[in-house]
């Protein structure tokens, strides 16, 4: 959660604001930073599900990074998620005490990404709903190591300074990790085009209550989590299974006297709908999709967890 009260768009002005009134060594590490903000970003948010907490560790960063005679740094983009997954370490295991009273489920965050961002399939993969909820059973020093490692291809001399661990054993730490996320990752591949499939099929049967077409679209062992945070209303837990996921949506749609409509969007990476009920936005739906057929349903409505929903988050893995 956003601890320091500051908009997101401010603490982008006074990192310009440095920039442009800094001595040289702070033009060198404003110039730095801001350079790799949008990696810092992504680096905070895959360790942490939150764009909030993302933030606010990016801050943190920036106040450290500041204090440093940057002359004397070899490699600055190396520094930098150094430092950020640190800070992203200390909120991490904060935030892991902070959800076990999380009421109901907790879902990660939901961004809103451009099409890029789907056809660039690491990145998607890395930043899926389905992948960071596995991530989510993992030790904070495991997914910092896994993130690290696998998503961004970060060498364990780094690795190790960044969790202060040896090399040696962030090795053994990410081989113990990439055995655990790959007993439970999702393992079937789909191309940009049968992801677009899937959502329109399920669009078009949630938009005329067809049942038989939510069956057809929905993959036998299909689980659907909703997160209203406590705020809205959503399911305590998960949903599990073609036939009960089904009729859980269409008797909920049927129950309600308002007008429910749907627009795509992409968000994480993957294909998901806005819905908006009676005018009003109401939540993101976010899809796994494996094959042809959707395996996982991400009903985010906790309104704390919508705020990016207007607008794109610039995102990369380099």
């Amino acid at each position: 959660m956003n601890t320091t009260g500051e908009p997101d768009g401010a603490r982008r002005a006074d990192e310009a604001t440095a920039l442009r009134d800094g001595d040289g060594a702070t033009d060198s590490a404003t110039e730095s930073f801001v350079a790799h903000r949008n990696l810092l970003f992504t680096v905070a948010y895959e360790l942490l599900g939150s764009a909030a907490d993302a933030e606010d560790v990016l801050q943190e960063a920036w106040l450290r990074w500041v204090k440093v005679d940057v002359r004397q740094v070899r490699d600055h983009r190396a520094y930098l998620v150094r430092i950020t997954t640190r800070q992203a370490l200390n909120r991490l295991r904060s935030m892991k005490r902070r959800r076990e009273s999380y009421v109901g489920s907790w879902l990660p965050e939901p961004l809103l990404t451009t099409p890029d961002v789907a056809a660039d399939v690491e990145l998607a993969e890395s930043l899926s709903m389905a992948l960071m909820l596995v991530l989510e059973t993992l030790t904070p020093t495991e997914r910092a190591v896994f993130v690290l490692r696998e998503a961004f291809g970060i060498d364990y001399d780094e690795i190790a300074a960044a969790v202060d661990k040896t090399p040696a054993a962030v090795y053994q730490i990410a081989h113990r990790a990439r055995r655990h996320v790959e007993a439970r990752r999702p393992r079937r591949a789909v191309t940009a085009r049968q992801a677009e499939a899937a959502r329109e099929a399920f669009q078009r049967a949630l938009e005329t209550r067809d049942l038989q077409g939510l069956l057809d679209v929905l993959a036998p062992d299909v689980v659907a989590i909703s997160d209203g945070g406590g705020i809205k209303q959503a399911t305590p837990r998960p949903v599990i299974g073609a036939d009960k996921v089904a009729r859980f949506i269409v008797g909920g749609l049927s129950k309600k006297d308002v007008v429910v409509t749907l627009e795509p969007a992409t968000v994480n990476g993957s294909p998901a709908l806005a819905l908006h009920v009676d005018g009003k936005f109401d939540g993101v739906i976010a899809m796994c999709v494996e094959q042809t057929r959707i395996t996982g349903l991400y009903f985010v409505r906790n309104p704390q967890k919508l705020t990016r929903s207007d607008s794109v988050t610039p995102l990369t893995l380099r």
